[in-house]
């Protein structure tokens, strides 16, 4: 990958380095059937993102899973930026988590990038059993050749935020990262940062109450997460709980600046509608302060007075200029300058969909913010179910790659058109020198055409990395 280093590991020497990797030409996508009408197994599809190739935009392999209703959901790898300086190591195996079933499948994406094949299957018995841990969720690689995986829950489906390990040449389940006893109550992201002997992890909720869907209530008992742990790297003890309150509630996606320096970072909070700073202090710990908020509408015509942006997924770009994030239910995408760490300064915005469309069923009544509600977004004829949410960037800044599907069974819940129709897959150009986002109207993937029928693709990732899977050392 980078001309300075004759056979060293996977990935780049610095984030900066990774900016000038190669433009991509396919991406991996986990394809969920779980929630919809079709009993079908999950499966990973590659896309086909080069412009100048003949299948431009199109899906051109699935890798069915074995069995069904498994919720792939994230994808990690088994070696990345951490592991640059071991020339032993080699991004050749995509690791994708099953968040409800537990089940961990690991891909070869070696042998064949563009057609990847199953190499091996961590039962859900492995982790019951070794770890007491169910419902995977992230993971990374990490810089001595293991793989940690954060949980969500434990086999009984309340919350429970302990981490897998895995052996990075077997895949086995080697045991807990983290002690006996010192599991955060609920699990869900998390990011390291070895220079500072710190990693940092955020809750969702427990896995039993969001199984189904989303119930307001769950929130007040208690089922839902609204706090940073802070670790130590090094001996795995929890430090620190941070609570963010309600308007840190549901903190989802972390995100150190990926300068491996750094000392601080950026949360989004979904039910908070917030993205929080959090940083280390002069003394020595870690604290966390509200930068972005995303008001509430008041509207009419939906299951509650008040509409959440619900800020789902957030990353930075590899240069730490710009902060990204999706609000699912709003229907935006913004890009903000995040020069000034302390003060992030909005300077694009793009509507996708969402739940507030002009010739919608809801009506806003009071916005904060006064925009006009959205036109409904049609590309090449098809429009666009659901809301934009998870979110990759081109390796140089330029593209942001969208898709639609937030979890099967919120997605029921909340745009019961997509599961009918299926999700889609967008493509942002983005102002990489001045901001500013807008909507590359060549580029559709349509996940409702798929041959088993309608489908939902969540998560993207690149075969060379990209900037929400790589760490630096």
């Amino acid at each position: 990958f980078s001309a300075s280093c004759s056979g060293c590991g996977p990935g780049y020497r610095s984030p900066l380095d990774a900016m000038k990797g190669p433009r991509e030409e396919i991406v991996y996508l986990p394809c969920i059937y779980r929630n919809t009408d079709i009993l079908k197994p999950d499966y990973l599809a590659t896309v086909d993102v080069d412009p100048k190739s003949s299948t431009y935009c199109q899906v051109i392999h699935r890798l069915p899973m074995p069995n069904v209703r498994d919720e792939l959901h994230h994808s990690g790898w088994n070696a990345c930026s951490s592991c640059f300086g071991d020339a032993t190591k080699n991004r050749n195996r995509l690791i994708l988590p099953s968040l409800i079933s537990s089940r961990i499948y690991v891909i070869d994406v070696g042998t064949n990038s563009r057609a990847p094949q199953i190499h091996k299957i961590v039962e859900p018995i492995d982790l019951y059993w070794k770890c007491g841990l169910a419902n995977p969720h992230t993971s990374h690689c990490l810089g001595n050749g293991q793989i940690m995986i954060s949980c969500m829950g434990e086999p009984s489906g309340n919350g429970k935020g302990g981490f897998v390990l895995l052996d990075g040449q077997t895949f086995e389940v080697v045991g807990n990262w983290e002690h006996p006893g010192e599991a955060a109550p609920f699990g869900y992201d998390f990011w390291y940062q070895p220079r500072h002997n710190v990693m940092i992890s955020t809750e969702w909720g427990a896995p039993k109450a969001l199984a189904d869907g989303f119930n307001p209530a769950h929130v007040a008992e208690g089922h839902y997460g609204r706090c940073l742990n802070v670790w130590d790297w090094t001996t795995h003890r929890k430090l620190q709980t941070l609570d963010l309150g309600e308007e840190g509630a549901i903190p989802l996606e972390v995100r150190f600046l990926h300068e491996p320096s750094a000392t601080e970072g950026y949360v989004g909070c979904a039910l908070g509608g917030s993205v929080l700073r959090f940083y280390k202090t002069d003394s020595g710990d870690w604290a966390a302060e509200k930068v972005i908020s995303v008001p509430s509408k008041k509207v009419e015509g939906w299951a509650l007075p008040e509409m959440p942006g619900l800020i789902t997924d957030i990353l930075i770009s590899l240069d730490d200029r710009y902060l990204y994030f999706s609000n699912w239910l709003h229907g935006d995408i913004r890009q903000y300058d995040i020069t000034d760490r302390k003060s992030p300064r909005l300077v694009g915005q793009v509507f996708l969909g969402g739940s507030i469309t002009s010739d919608g069923p809801v009506k806003v009544l009071e916005d904060p913010e006064k925009q006009p509600q959205p036109r409904p977004r049609v590309i090449q004829g098809k429009r666009v179910p659901g809301g934009p949410q998870m979110l990759q960037l081109s390796l140089d800044g330029r593209r942001l790659y969208v898709t639609t599907s937030l979890y099967s069974g919120w997605d029921k819940q909340f745009y019961p058109d997509m599961i009918r129709e299926g999700s889609v897959m967008m493509q942002i150009d983005v102002d990489s020198v001045n901001g500013g986002l807008s909507l590359n109207e060549n580029f559709l993937v349509d996940f409702g055409k798929e041959p088993d029928g309608p489908v939902l693709a969540h998560e993207l990732r690149y075969p060379g990395g990209d900037c929400t899977s790589d760490i630096w050392l």
